[in-house]
């Protein structure tokens, strides 16, 4: 083509835009980005200590999330006393749990509206308290598709011992939901016994920050333009050992 040429199927192309309403080629904005999500992972707080150890844990994960622009959600679980599952499946059916005077439909609530969860829990007798787990089993079997495939870290605070069993107990259900567990340089577990003392476990308080920085790494991938969704799931083929 001569330059003639060239500048005469320029003018055409910028009459063609013009006349539809738009502005040239080279001045148009050519970029398919979509617009940032506003991330926000919840936090759990699973003592019955609002400002004990384990809000200590979870603070520490939460200065390496909003440093890296995640916001965080926290959700204290509380002293009242919680109902364990009694297997009436009708959650199957509601999506919700059929016991309303306890925090479960509240907090199922929350973690499906979250993109990423962190669970912390205190160690008794060497697992997490029975309460946290209570509700978890309850809030995860309502609705598992709402934590389906989300980032999700769990941590343990102790006095000295239990804490990796814990964590692996936390882990458990989301590791059979299709859940992407997060770790940091070490287990995810933090050390003390008076309110506050796990600050001065300088090791855990760093494990923490790691896990945190590592929640938002993976979060911000998993929702930038072009990444891929989980894969889908088989129809589910359940073989009991006893037929």
């Amino acid at each position: 083509m001569d330059r003639r040429n060239f500048i005469k199927s320029g003018v055409v192309v910028a009459a063609g835009a013009a006349l539809s309403g738009m502005a040239p080629l080279s001045a148009q904005d050519t970029s398919d980005k979509k617009e940032s999500k506003s991330l926000r992972v919840l936090l759990i707080n699973g003592s019955p200590r609002q400002n004990g150890n384990t809000a200590t844990s979870l603070a520490e994960a939460a200065k390496s999330l909003k440093a890296a622009g995640i916001e965080t959600d926290d959700f204290w679980i509380g002293t009242k006393a919680v109902h364990g599952c009694v297997a009436c499946s009708a959650c199957g059916r509601l999506h919700r749990c059929v016991f309303e005077d306890d925090p479960c439909n509240e907090l199922l609530a929350k973690i499906k509206a979250a993109d990423g969860i962190i669970v912390g829990a205190p160690v008794y007798y060497g697992q997490p308290n029975a309460t946290v787990l209570a509700l978890l089993q309850r809030a995860l079997n309502a609705n598992p598709g709402g934590v389906s495939g989300k980032p999700v870290a769990c941590l343990a605070v102790c006095r000295r011992g239990g804490s990796t069993a814990s964590v692996q107990c936390l882990n458990m259900p989301f590791q059979m939901l299709d859940c992407i567990l997060i770790g940091s340089q070490y287990w995810n577990i933090a050390y003390g016994m008076t309110p506050g003392e796990a600050a001065k476990d300088t090791e855990g308080m760093q494990t923490m920050r790691r896990m945190g920085a590592n929640m938002a790494w993976v979060l911000k991938n998993l929702h930038a333009d072009g990444a891929s969704p989980i894969p889908p799931r088989e129809r589910f083929a359940m073989m009991n050992f006893i037929r």
